[in-house]
């Protein structure tokens, strides 16, 4: 049974860097009976994220920046490891995420593969994330990375063995979701080895 929603009243309470609004709706339950919603709706816009794996090196790119929302649920320094990863600014998922790996890593990627789509938070945030992997090679870096000049990212560009990534998270090192799901995609289809 497809679900059915009516009187749906959407009220914007915050627009500064993301929108955050307030949603109320009625829906019509399995049961056959309407219930009242109401809930707050996180909306970022979509995004994508990429990791660049080298099959001869048996490495992959990841990046190294403070994430605050971890810092105040309790991660001490409020440093992530991540894929890269970024905001699509009204482009392609394709474009965004050969300029953020661009800006981010320094890697002008050459030949990406989407491998899939997720939505990130589907109970409060509105995001679908566009999901890429890349090979890369030493002959694609063309600058240092470390994100956009005048955007304040401050991020470290790692290269590490694809062994290592996994080791970081069984150890808990790397709790990033997207990063973990790229990074499981490439060992169940032996991209890279261990």
């Amino acid at each position: 049974m497809d679900p059915e929603i009516k009187n749906l009243h959407v009220k914007k309470l915050c627009g500064n860097w993301s929108r955050l609004k307030s949603v109320e709706f009625d829906y019509l339950n399995q049961n056959g009976e309407w219930e009242h919603h109401e809930r707050e709706i996180y909306d970022r816009g979509n995004g994508a994220v990429i990791l660049l794996y080298n099959t001869k090196n048996n490495t992959v790119i990841l990046t190294r920046q403070l994430r605050i929302p971890t810092y105040l649920n309790g991660n001490e320094t409020g440093m992530m490891i991540e894929a890269c990863a970024g905001l699509l600014d009204d482009e392609s998922a394709e474009h965004g995420i050969r300029r953020e790996t661009e800006e981010e890593t320094g890697y002008k990627i050459q030949n990406i593969q989407k491998v899939f789509e997720a939505y990130t938070s589907p109970g409060s945030v509105t995001e679908i994330l566009h999901f890429f992997i890349a090979e890369y090679s030493q002959e694609m870096k063309v600058n240092e990375g470390g994100g956009a000049e005048g955007e304040n990212e401050n991020i470290e560009v790692l290269e590490m063995s694809f062994k290592k990534a996994v080791a970081m998270v069984e150890a808990g090192e790397i709790r990033d979701a997207k990063t973990i799901m790229l990074l499981q995609y490439l060992q169940i289809h032996k991209l890279v080895i261990l």
